[in-house]
């Protein structure tokens, strides 16, 4: 949650770097402010990278067990 302050400065931010979205914004906010504080902020990595889920780099497959399927 963002103050009402604080989400005018996201938007101040996405409108003069014309970003598409606010979600695009606040990306970039955070890539910045993880390399400020020495995290390396490796741009193109996938959130599903990460995941706990059988899931990779092209999402669900017919082999994941948690898809439903029984292929």
């Amino acid at each position: 949650m963002l103050s009402p302050d604080e989400l005018a400065a996201v938007d101040d931010f996405r409108f003069k770097h014309r970003m598409p979205t606010r979600a695009a914004a606040v990306r970039e906010l955070l890539k910045f402010g993880l390399t400020a504080a020495g995290v390396d902020a490796k741009a193109g990595v996938k959130s599903s990278d990460f995941g706990v889920f059988g899931r990779g780099p092209e999402g669900h497959t017919s082999s994941d067990p948690d898809n439903g399927s029984e292929d």
